[in-house]
């Protein structure tokens, strides 16, 4: 017997475990910059009925637990290899579940050309059609959320502007 889960079939006897590895997933990315994932895993998982949905109390203090599950690392570049507006690089750190002991690299935290803000870039790939440079982004939103992207760009600006604060009372 075949059982769907998500957009790949998988035989029933296996469709269990699949489930149990997209929960693990939910934990351990059930930040609230990264709550797009949670959406995702319970269009897999099936509709939740009201008396399963966490109290509001009970999901604010799993989050606040969880919040420690993906750590931003700044990297600052050496002044012989800087771009002009470039302030950092960032990395997402994983500490917990399936992904425990991995980072996320390739993002860019910018000043703004016109001087107003800051901007972050995330991870893209490069390709070219008939001479002309593309590039596409590799951590793209689930379903159609763009928030998502917009969430994990103020964690790491939110993070960037704590290590500012750290480096000015160092020096």
């Amino acid at each position: 017997m075949i059982t769907r889960a998500g957009t790949h079939f998988v035989p029933a006897a296996k469709a269990h475990a699949l489930t149990h590895f997209h929960q693990q997933i939910i934990v351990l990315w059930s930040g609230p910059s990264l709550a797009w994932l949670l959406r995702a895993s319970a269009d897999i998982r099936g509709p939740r009925t009201r008396s399963a949905q966490p109290t509001q109390a009970v999901a604010s203090r799993k989050r606040r637990d969880l919040e420690d599950a993906v750590v931003v690392k700044i990297i600052t570049p050496t002044e012989k290899n800087a771009l002009p507006g470039k302030l950092a690089e960032a990395e997402l750190h994983f500490n917990e579940g399936i992904l425990d002991g991995l980072k996320l690299i390739g993002f860019t935290v910018w000043e703004r050309r016109t001087g107003g803000g800051r901007n972050v870039t995330f991870p893209a790939r490069a390709y070219s059609v008939n001479g002309e440079r593309r590039s596409f982004s590799l951590l793209r939103p689930i379903a159609g959320d763009v928030t998502a992207q917009d969430r994990l760009r103020e964690m790491i600006l939110e993070a960037y502007d704590e290590f500012e604060e750290k480096a000015a009372v160092a020096s």
